[in-house]
C-alpha cells in the first residue's frame, strides 16, 4: 500500500508555513482571483511565487485553486494568470469548469490539472472521462461512501483525492445558490456568506411576524448546519480505499487549526505505515483535534447517508478545548529565552502547553516574561505584542503556546 499525500489548506503565508512545517506533504491555496475563498486572505502574485519557493525547498508541493464557475467577464484575465502559474512552477491547478480546464491546458501546459470537488465527481465514468481529457487527479465529492470510493479506485488509474477532515457544506459538493439568493454574494465565484450557519424559524404567509420554531427551541433552529467531518478514527478504512491524497478542509481556519490538525493526521498516517498490524488510534490525536475550533464531528457520507444526528440544530457556534496564546519566533539556547509573538492575552501564573513541529511538546507555568525593552511584565495584553519568555525546555521557531480552556 502506498502512503497517501497529506494535503492541507493555506489561507495565507503564515498558515502555509505552519501546515508544511507541522507535516503536510502539500498545500492548496488561492490567488486573489478565480478561487472559491474570496475572503480567505489568499495570495498576491509575489506571495504565490514565495509560497512555491518555500514549499519546494522543503521538497513539498503547492496546488492553486482556479475553481470558480466563471462568467464571460471572468475569462479575459485568465490566460495571463495561468501563464503566471505555469511560470512559477506550481505543482497543480484545481479546476471545476471545462472551459477553465481547456484554457489551463493551453496556457499552463507544464502544470498538472486537478479536478475540483466542485465538479461533482461521484462515479467512475466521470473520473475516467476527466482522465482521458488530461487530468492528473480528480478530487472526489464529499457525498460518497467508502464502498463507492473503493469501486472508483478499482476502475480508475488516475490519482484520487478525498476529504478527510473539516466543514461539510449543506449543498452538493459546495455548489450552493443560497448565498447568492439571500445576499447577492455568489458562492460559486468565491463569495459565500455561509447562510447554512444562520438561525432559521418558520413563518406562515398569512401570519407575518409570528415565528414558529422548526424544532422545540425558543431560539429557532440551525436547520442547515452540518457537523464537521473527521475520519481520523477510521484511518485504516480510509487508507485501504487506495486514494492518493487525504485532504483537510479549512483555508479560512486559524494558524492553530492548520498546525494541530495536520500534525494529528501526520502522526497517525506515519504510525500506521510504520506497523499496520499493531496500529491503533491514540487518544492524544483525538484530543488534539478537539483543541482547535470545530463543530462536533461526523463521518459525513463515508459509512452511509447522514441522518439528523449529523446536523446541529441548536447553535452555529464552535467548540474547542484550548486557546492559542503565542507563537515562538526565535529561541536562545544559552539563555533559555524565547521570543514570542502574543496571539491572546497571557499572564504570569498560567500553565501553558508548548506544541511544536518537530520537538516534543511539554507544559510549564509562565513564570518569567519581559517586554521588548527588557522590562519584566506580568501580563501581555496587546495583540501580536513581542515578549521574551523563559522556557524550561528547548523550543523551536513556529512552536505554538496555548492554554486549556477551563
Amino acid at each position: 500500500m502506498k502512503k497517501p499525500e497529506l494535503l492541507a489548506p493555506a489561507g495565507n503565508m503564515e498558515k502555509l508555513k505552519m501546515a508544511l512545517l507541522y507535516g503536510a506533504d502539500a498545500v492548496y491555496l488561492g490567488g486573489k482571483a478565480f478561487g472559491l475563498r474570496a475572503f480567505g486572505g489568499n495570495f498576491s502574485r509575489e506571495e504565490l511565487a514565495e509560497a512555491v519557493d518555500f514549499a519546494h525547498k522543503l521538497g513539498k508541493k503547492v496546488y492553486v485553486t482556479v475553481n470558480i464557475f466563471p462568467h464571460n467577464s471572468d475569462i479575459e484575465a485568465l490566460p495571463d494568470y495561468l501563464r503566471f502559474l505555469n511560470g512559477i512552477c506550481v505543482d497543480g491547478i484545481l479546476v471545476a469548469d471545462l472551459g477553465v480546464f481547456t484554457l489551463a491546458k493551453k496556457y499552463a501546459p507544464d502544470v498538472e490539472l486537478h479536478i475540483s470537488t466542485q465538479a461533482n465527481n461521484t462515479n467512475w465514468a466521470t473520473v475516467n472521462a476527466w482522465a482521458e481529457l488530461g487530468a492528473s487527479r480528480v478530487v472526489l465529492a464529499r457525498e460518497m461512501s467508502l464502498h463507492e470510493i473503493r469501486e472508483i479506485r478499482e476502475k480508475c488509474p488516475v490519482e484520487l483525492e478525498m476529504f478527510v477532515h473539516g466543514a461539510m457544506c449543506i449543498s452538493y459538493s459546495g455548489r450552493c445558490l443560497m448565498s447568492n439568493y439571500l445576499t447577492g454574494r455568489d458562492a460559486n465565484r468565491g463569495s459565500c456568506a455561509q447562510p447554512c450557519r444562520w438561525n432559521y424559524a418558520l413563518m406562515e404567509e398569512k401570519r407575518p411576524g409570528q415565528y414558529f420554531p422548526v424544532l422545540e427551541d425558543e431560539r429557532g433552529t440551525y436547520i442547515f448546519n452540518s457537523k464537521d467531518m473527521c475520519l481520523l478514527p477510521y484511518l485504516p478504512d480510509v487508507l485501504a480505499s487506495g486514494v492518493d491524497s487525504l485532504k483537510i478542509e479549512g483555508r479560512m481556519k486559524s494558524v492553530h487549526y492548520a498546525a494541530s490538525v495536520v500534525k494529528a493526521y501526520r502522526e497517525a498516517i506515519d504510525s500506521y505505515f510504520a506497523s499496520p498490524s499493531e496500529f491503533s488510534i491514540k487518544k492524544e490525536w483525538l484530543e488534539e483535534l478537539d483543541k482547535v475550533s470545530h463543530r462536533a464531528y461526523t463521518t459525513g457520507f463515508y459509512y452511509g447517508r447522514p441522518t439528523e444526528k449529523d446536523q446541529i440544530y441548536g447553535t452555529s457556534s464552535y467548540i474547542q478545548t484550548s486557546d492559542f496564546v503565542g507563537l515562538v519566533l526565535d529561541y536562545d539556547s544559552e539563555s533559555g529565552m524565547a521570543l514570542v509573538e502574543q496571539r491572546n492575552n497571557m499572564k504570569l501564573g498560567q500553565e501553558l502547553e508548548i506544541f511544536q513541529p518537530k520537538l516534543a511538546g511539554y507544559r510549564q507555568v509562565l513564570a518569567e516574561m519581559y517586554d521588548e525593552e527588557g522590562e519584566a511584565i506580568d501580563v501581555a495584553p496587546h495583540p501580536q505584542q513581542l515578549v521574551k519568555i523563559r522556557m524550561e525546555q528547548p523550543v523551536e521557531p513556529y512552536a505554538i503556546l496555548r492554554r486549556d480552556i477551563l
